[in-house]
């Protein structure tokens, strides 16, 4: 039912009329110093797939590659464990996985869910007149680059690490139980990226207000010390000719909403006379941040125009 062509976040398929498997994978190398934190940050990347789908996660298969013999092994058992809680809080269930050794570490996971064949939510079925609506705030990639560094204090890495850590379940069903026309998830090609294959698998353009966009307040800051990953760089060339920015935005906001952002929130396409109920119930689940921040317009798919 969703394969490769729309660049969604998952695979579907018909098992019966009445039920659909979701299939997903993902895993990559630390973006905090933590093992423990890691595990629960991978994790809930990975399942964020699954709950950009409308789906419920079942079961999952640990990936991992751990330099054997370079790094003791309680760093991977703290790292299994974190996965292991957010597996726990999604009410999915660990069946096994696969490890091989490297020499850097990686871990993700593999992961299976269900979900009834019509109310699957992919990112083809955005419409003219709906309003986009982005669960988490950005800038996870410009403060993780910081955190390398070493120059980011302990309250901006905890509030990353939150933001990072919080599984997208609540809002998921919110959109669910609200009736929304598409989604999808803000991971490695940023905001722009993920909104720009929304609006091209939907057929439509999209119209985004920068000044309404959550963003973790102190990305600011090392924006304009240009810190920045090379990802969110490489994002923001590779949308050069999809993308009319308004002149007077900044360099440091296009980077910010080009970000290439790890575990990062849903973006929703709802119908305007859902939008309010959608934002309100997203907010009273515990998604504080949700906001509508733009709306899908009849225009070139693919196409989006960022206003100040």
């Amino acid at each position: 039912m969703v394969g490769l062509n729309t660049s969604d976040d998952a695979g579907v398929y018909r098992l019966r009329e009445d039920l659909a498997l979701v299939q997903t994978v993902d895993f990559f190398t630390p973006v905090v110093d933590d093992p423990y934190t890691f595990g629960q940050v991978a994790a809930a990347n990975a399942l964020s797939d699954v709950y950009a789908m409308g789906a419920v996660p079942l079961t999952a298969l640990n990936i991992v590659a751990f330099p054997v013999g370079q790094l003791d092994m309680s760093v991977l058992a703290d790292i299994l464990r974190g996965g292991h809680a957010k597996l726990e809080e999604a009410g999915a269930v660990l069946v096994g996985g696969h490890s091989i050794d490297d020499k850097e570490p990686k871990y993700g996971l593999s992961l299976t869910g269900i979900v009834h064949p019509q109310k699957i939510l992919s990112n083809a079925g955005a419409k003219p007149g709906d309003v986009l609506v982005l669960t988490k705030p950005l800038g996870i990639g410009i403060i993780t680059t910081a955190i390398k560094r070493g120059i980011v204090p302990a309250e901006t890495i905890s509030r990353t690490v939150d933001v990072m850590t919080k599984l997208n379940k609540s809002a998921s069903e919110a959109a669910i139980k609200i009736g929304v026309s598409a989604c999808t998830d803000i991971t490695g090609f940023g905001l722009l990226g993920h909104a720009h294959e929304l609006a091209q698998a939907s057929g439509v353009s999209l119209e985004i207000t920068a000044g309404k966009v959550p963003v973790i307040e102190e990305t600011w800051d090392y924006a304009a010390q240009n810190i920045v990953p090379g990802g969110t760089r490489a994002n923001l060339r590779h949308l050069e000719n999809w993308v009319e920015f308004d002149p007077e935005l900044s360099m440091e906001t296009r980077l910010v909403l080009a970000d290439a952002i790890t575990s990062g929130g849903l973006l929703v396409s709802v119908a305007p006379d859902k939008a309010g109920a959608l934002v309100s119930l997203m907010q009273e689940s515990g998604t504080l941040e949700a906001a509508a921040i733009g709306r899908v317009l009849q225009g070139s798919p693919g196409k989006i125009d960022v206003r100040k």
